[in-house]
């Protein structure tokens, strides 16, 4: 039996011991959750109970229900799929603004052993390396630190980044199959501040994300945005 004292409504109690164990992997994606006869027995609770904390976390997008069958964690893609990965020459022009950008750096280098793990390669592998200043209405608002695996993108030296964004032309080379990344809040670096034209003690926010083709790293980037002049926004449906 698990325990059902406590203040808490006794179908929350219920949703959260599913969710957790969701989120916990106990239950993976497709996977056939406890059912509700099940659920009843072990809290102690109506079928009533067990009933709303399923629905719930079936409108919620975590749970697939099947009548008849039984309730199921639910695929991820059908939240992963639909995020996408920005260009900021797309958001600066959605408002209505015109984008620019000024490259700073665009380089060959060899691989530290970190990048090498990163990127699957061999330490002093050849990647490619750029830094670029975006503009808004004549405004940095992100500078754009990003190695390149040259194996996805041979050409990549070959663009004039002051027309086409990198985002804009990796999406094109190297069709985007996964993407993994962070957000965090954190303070520029002396380089940072001064290219972005701000006082080193603001704080940026900085998207630091890695992008794979065909289970191979096309490209890492730090994205880093004056926290006054940049909002990151967005949607997804379950």
């Amino acid at each position: 039996m698990v325990d059902p004292s406590g203040p808490s409504p006794q179908y929350l109690k219920v949703k959260t011991h599913l969710r957790e164990g969701i989120a916990s992997g106990r239950w993976r994606p497709g996977e056939r959750l406890p059912s509700e006869s099940e659920l009843t027995e072990a809290f102690g609770v109506s079928r009533m109970t067990v009933n709303r904390a399923l629905r719930e976390l079936h409108q919620e997008g975590m749970v697939e229900r099947v009548q008849g069958v039984g309730s199921f964690v639910a695929q991820l893609h059908r939240i992963a799929s639909t995020l996408t990965v920005r260009d900021v020459h797309d958001d600066i022009a959605e408002r209505g603004h015109q984008h620019e950008a000024d490259v700073q750096v665009l380089e060959t280098v060899k691989a530290t052993a970190e990048q090498a793990q990163q990127f699957q390669l061999k330490p002093g592998a050849r990647l490619f390396h750029s830094v670029i200043v975006h503009r808004d209405n004549g405004v940095a608002v992100q500078c754009e630190d990003r190695w390149v695996n040259p194996a996805c993108a041979p050409d990549y030296m070959a663009q004039d980044f002051t027309q086409v964004t990198p985002t804009h032309y990796l999406l094109e080379v190297a069709p985007l199959s996964e993407a993994r990344y962070t957000i965090e809040a954190e303070l520029p670096s002396a380089l940072e501040a001064r290219l972005l034209d701000m006082p080193h003690a603001e704080p940026c926010l900085v998207v630091k994300r890695c992008t794979l083709s065909m289970g191979r790293v096309v490209t890492a980037v730090r994205l880093v945005h004056p926290g006054s002049r940049w909002i990151l926004q967005g949607s997804f449906q379950a």
